[in-house]
């Protein structure tokens, strides 16, 4: 899978907003070139959450394991949550391509990545994302009644 088909299939989903910061529009220099899918169904950016996923084109401070410096490398991250985190995940090396494993920097937190997604994980990475926005979906709706007076 390529950067456009994940963000034509993630973008397809209800209420998800897509962000491709760059520059002139006020983000931050580090993340352009980045993207972030948030389920803002109102379309604007939220406040109180992060993105349920999110597509990094190169390496970060303290993130370079997955050696994003490489022509061509993409690391796709996905708020998978605890249960799918502890059935997904098993050593590997953080730069391998087309395998889906821990997060390198936010996997205590339930996150999994796959850099250059590819045949071997593309059906579990489009499951992922689908979870993902379901889980961030429920969020918001519980966020909501928590709100209604």
């Amino acid at each position: 899978m390529d950067i456009d088909e994940i963000i034509d299939f993630v973008g397809g989903f209800e209420g998800v907003l897509v962000l491709r910061p760059q520059a002139g529009d006020g983000s931050p220099e580090i993340a352009w070139g980045d993207v972030f899918f948030y389920y803002a169904p109102d379309g604007n950016v939220p406040t109180t959450t992060q993105p349920f996923a999110t597509i990094v084109t190169k390496d970060y401070p303290g993130d370079e394991e997955s050696r994003l410096d490489r022509p061509g490398a993409f690391r796709v991250n996905i708020a998978a949550g605890k249960g799918a985190f502890a059935r997904w995940t098993a050593p590997a090396d953080p730069s391998a391509a087309d395998v889906l494993q821990a997060h390198p920097v936010y996997g205590d937190a339930g996150w999994l990545a796959v850099v250059n997604p590819g045949p071997v994980t593309e059906a579990a990475l489009r499951d992922l994302l689908r979870t993902a926005h379901g889980r961030a979906r429920q969020r918001n709706e519980r966020r909501s009644a928590l709100r209604q007076p």
